[in-house]
C-alpha cells in the first residue's frame, strides 16, 4: 500500500498566544453587612492595608460598587466565589480597555 500523505512535505504552523484580557471583581454595595465587616474581609482576604481595604469599602458604601482585584478571569471567579463565601455580593466582568 502507498501511503496518503509525504513524510517528507514540512508544514509550518504560525501559533501566537492570545493577548491576556484582564478581568475584574466587583463587590457591590449590600443592605446587610457592616462597614466594618467589609474592612474586615478585604484585609483578611486581599491583605490590603486597613487605607486600602477603607477606601474600597468607602468606594462600595457611597458608589454602590468597587472593583477590588484584577487579573485572570480563572482567578477572579476564584476570588468573586471567595466573596460569595464571606456573605459578600461579587460580580466578574472584563476590565475596561
Amino acid at each position: 500500500m502507498t501511503p496518503l500523505a509525504s513524510p517528507d512535505i514540512e508544514e509550518i504552523v504560525d501559533l501566537a498566544a492570545a493577548p491576556m484580557v484582564p478581568w475584574e471583581v466587583v463587590v457591590w454595595n449590600d443592605p446587610v453587612n457592616l462597614m466594618s465587616y467589609v474592612v474586615r474581609v478585604f484585609r483578611t482576604y486581599f491583605g490590603y492595608s486597613i487605607e486600602r481595604a477603607t477606601q474600597l469599602m468607602r468606594a462600595v458604601h457611597h458608589e454602590g460598587q468597587a472593583v477590588v482585584a484584577t487579573g485572570p478571569r480563572e482567578t477572579m471567579e476564584v476570588h468573586a466565589q471567595a466573596m460569595h463565601d464571606y456573605g459578600l455580593w461579587a460580580t466578574v466582568r472584563k476590565a475596561e480597555q
